[in-house]
């Protein structure tokens, strides 16, 4: 089948080149790669499998400090990530502006194709240019897939070449079950991942770039003479929340990977395949709670709560 053999061609091209690099020192893979497999032996999709999940709930809560999984509920099935793919487009460009190959005032050029993304966007117009400094919190904060897509050509030539870079460096951090096809998230049947794997991207980023800790918490920011507000709105509500992700397609449902610290202890919490944006976050608050306590001061989660969660 077509969508089987193209998963097949991708995974035996451009991932396994990348695997001699692979080492992810920042994260303790003992836990949170459990279940996992070499890239080399990386899982096929069947024809069963290829648009999986619509709307299944799915779940897993990481530790910050240790890497070692708390809480998971179908932690490896495929469902698709929609918006929260941004956050390996926010990854690629951090690590593009750390190699110097970009600065926070380097215009990047707007095409054509990317001006026409459907919203969430910023309305930018083909031919003209947006800093990277504007393009940060365009891709963290508001979700904007025109600036993803602004991203993923001046950083890839085309959105597509820039996917395939997404792909390989999703393998090079053990993110072994996912598959992207554009920097935005959305809907195509090809773009997949798991709720462990946008676990490791968001560990990983916080670990590898702790000064753009701030990005994230943003609640909102200014750009041409308009304010856009955060799509997470546990953001300022729920204490300890500082990030990462919200995420929606009509295929996933509502997605969250969502990072907090209180008391000295952090989590990174992923939920997919919400019903409604409110359930979604009810069930991170939840989550939250249950492992760091209401107050900060969590201890070992009470069973119930994890059976309800």
């Amino acid at each position: 089948m077509p969508r089987l053999s193209f998963v097949r061609a991708l995974l035996a091209l451009p991932i396994l080149l990348s695997l001699a690099a692979c080492q992810t020192a920042d994260l303790s893979r003992v836990d949170l790669a459990a279940g996992l497999v070499p890239p080399s032996k990386a899982p096929r999709l069947t024809a069963d499998e290829g648009v999986l999940g619509t709307r299944v709930p799915s779940a897993i809560v990481v530790d910050q400090d240790r890497g070692t999984v708390l809480y998971a509920d179908d932690a490896d099935g495929l469902r698709h990530p929609a918006s929260t793919t941004k956050l390996m487009t926010l990854l690629l460009l951090l690590e593009a502006i750390d190699a110097k190959k970009v600065t926070m005032d380097t215009p990047l050029a707007v095409s054509a194709h990317a001006a026409s993304r459907p919203p969430s966007k910023l309305g930018l117009r083909p031919g003209s240019t947006i800093r990277v400094r504007d393009a940060l919190p365009g891709l963290a904060v508001h979700s904007s897939n025109d600036v993803a897509s602004v991203v993923a050509e001046n950083l890839g030539g085309t959105e597509e070449r820039f996917a395939l870079q997404m792909t390989a460096r999703a393998r090079q951090l053990g993110m072994t079950r996912t598959n992207f096809a554009n920097a935005s998230g959305l809907p195509d049947e090809r773009q997949i991942s798991t709720a462990r794997d946008l676990a490791v991207l968001g560990l990983h980023i916080r670990k590898r770039f702790p000064g753009m800790r701030p990005l994230f918490a943003q609640e909102g920011f200014d750009y041409n003479g308009r304010h856009y507000r955060a799509t997470n709105k546990l953001l300022g509500r729920v204490a300890g929340v500082d990030g990462m992700k919200t995420g929606y397609v009509n295929a996933s449902g509502y997605n969250l990977v969502a990072s907090a610290r209180r008391g000295g202890r952090g989590v990174v919490v992923v939920v997919l395949g919400g019903q409604t944006g409110r359930a979604r976050d009810a069930r991170v608050e939840n989550l939250i709670d249950t492992y760091l306590g209401p107050n900060g001061v969590g201890g070992s989660p009470a069973p119930a709560l994890v059976a309800a969660a």
